[in-house]
């Protein structure tokens, strides 16, 4: 067990955990965060995504200890004086969320491709989604609500 600092939502956090743990682990049961969410475990899903310095990232396979000096964002992290993102209005706008344990991945990812290209095209949204499950089967209702924030 080693002490572990953790910048989580422009918050520091300290935690007493084994090095390798993995940051989904101390997001949700150190840190009590209901987002990201447990899918595969194995990085294939996309439900565990969180934005590490801006980029998506699966925290199932990240180690805490590979965080130190690094900004973590998770979904509660990117709204703005309790409004939602822009991304995350879209989806509501859009209706997309089914069952939503997915959503975490595709907005946390929608979230970081819009920051680094403000007007994508159709294909690159898709390239950059490339490998997020949703077997709700909303992906163009998700294709249609990132346009929409695009557009915001």
């Amino acid at each position: 067990m080693a002490k572990i600092d953790l910048n989580v939502d422009g918050k520091a956090h300290s935690i007493d955990a084994d090095a390798d743990m993995p940051l989904l682990y101390a997001l949700r049961d150190d840190l009590g965060l209901k987002n990201p969410r447990f899918g595969c475990g194995l990085a294939q899903c996309g439900a565990c995504t969180v934005l590490v310095d801006g980029v998506p990232t699966r925290s199932c396979v990240t180690p805490v200890d590979s965080l130190a000096g690094r900004k973590v964002t998770t979904l509660a992290g990117i709204q703005t004086g309790g409004k939602p993102h822009k991304v995350q209005q879209a989806f509501i706008d859009e209706q997309v969320p089914q069952c939503g344990y997915c959503l975490n991945g595709w907005v946390m990812t929608s979230v970081a491709l819009l920051e680094k290209n403000p007007k994508p095209t159709d294909a690159q949204i898709r390239e950059a989604l490339t490998g997020l499950k949703c077997r709700c089967g909303t992906h163009v209702s998700m294709l249609r609500a990132i346009k929409r924030a695009a557009q915001a």
